[in-house]
């Protein structure tokens, strides 16, 4: 691509290697999602009636190969970027009569998609804490280059293995989703830094962090974005009130949290109070540690009273924006200037051009902070 921009496609079955000419010509479009939990991609081939892309196509579809690994790699300013790894899960053949050729679009997701594929329910893993159920499920995705992050759980509840094993229900996703969803964490991989390599991250949605460059809007000059528009919504807001049972009493206290928690900082001056109030269950029999816990994530899940949509051009702005981090709005009012989350992603590359869709996330209004950063470090 034009002005230093340059995407790198890589496939394989377990170890990706660059793809031929032919198929990087052949590639028309490329679509990639990031969310707060998942990340997929999308794919666009010309399909010519004499390409060599027939070829592969079939070879790929009756291959006893089960799964077909896929890496995107994007060098910008002279730094290859890793924005996509991935596994293929389904194609699609859209056939032109007119002009003599068709599209193939090839959609997949991040690799958590393998650890979808088979049903492990009934596995055991007795006298096993959650982080280490998921640390020995993780363990076998190595050869993949995944690297686990798991964050202790603070207040594990181990049972006795005469009394009582736990076991695996449904596949190794669901299996850990579940898991996180037990004690309010969450799961998601993110690909990078090397080619080759991602992160497993299980544990707390934390939104600290080096703030990315700042968005900017109105700006004459110094405008990096090409649309952004905030919405202020106090009626999305709820309360989560869990009935914690004291252990030493036994007697049940009902315990409310705001927005704010310990790993959700005021990313505001003014933090709305909550407008509806809901009570978590099955919390009451699980350690007070536990249950804080996911108090805390419904909180965090529930508390964003401000959200912001846009696009920008990635040459423009100057980097590219990354999901689940932090990133300074400038130009945008009082209201709403100063730092955000970024929720999701929305990556759209195309001969000559990278563009970015974006949704941002904050728990207030009005800056906290005097200064945001304005230029990549």
């Amino acid at each position: 691509m034009a002005n230093g921009l340059y995407l790198t496609l890589l496939a394989g079955p377990v170890v990706a290697v660059p793809v031929p000419k032919p198929v990087t010509d052949a590639l028309t479009a490329v679509e990639i999602t990031n969310s707060s939990d998942r990340s997929g991609f999308q794919l666009t081939f010309t399909l010519a009636n004499n390409s060599i892309m027939q070829t592969l196509f079939l070879l790929a579809a009756g291959s006893p190969i089960p799964m077909l690994r896929v890496i995107l790699m994007v060098t910008f300013g002279g730094i290859p970027q890793v924005v996509m790894d991935g596994v293929i899960q389904h194609h699609e053949i859209a056939p032109d009569a007119m002009r003599g050729s068709s599209k193939l679009v090839i959609t997949g997701q991040d690799l958590s998609g393998m650890m979808d594929l088979i049903d492990m329910t009934g596995l055991p893993y007795p006298a096993m804490t959650p982080d280490l159920r998921v640390l020995t499920i993780l363990a076998k995705y190595a050869a993949f280059g995944i690297v686990p992050v798991v964050i202790p759980v603070p207040a594990p509840d181990v049972e006795v293995p005469v009394e009582k094993i736990p076991m695996q229900e449904g596949t190794d996703l669901h299996y850990i989703r579940k898991l996180a969803d037990d004690v309010g964490y969450v799961f998601y991989v993110d690909p990078g830094p090397a080619p080759g390599t991602s992160t497993a991250y299980w544990g707390p949605s934390m939104r600290y962090g080096v703030p990315q460059p700042a968005l900017n809007a109105n700006m004459d000059s110094w405008t990096n974005v090409e649309s952004l528009n905030f919405r202020f919504e106090t009626q999305s807001s709820v309360m989560p009130v869990a009935n914690i049972q004291d252990p030493t009493t036994k007697a049940v206290v009902p315990v409310p949290s705001t927005s704010v928690t310990p790993f959700s900082p005021p990313l505001g001056l003014v933090i709305p109070p909550q407008q509806r109030i809901e009570m978590l269950e099955d919390v009451s029999n699980k350690p007070v540690a536990t249950a804080l816990m996911k108090l805390w994530a419904k909180a965090v899940e529930t508390g964003d009273v401000v959200t912001g949509d846009g696009t920008l051009d990635v040459q423009r702005y100057g980097a590219i924006l990354k999901a689940r981090a932090l990133v300074g709005v400038r130009g945008a009012g009082v209201g709403f200037d100063g730092l955000h989350y970024v929720d999701s992603t929305t990556h759209t590359i195309e001969a000559g051009q990278y563009k970015q869709s974006f949704t941002l996330k904050r728990n207030g209004l009005i800056s906290n902070i005097p200064l945001v950063p304005a230029m990549p470090y």
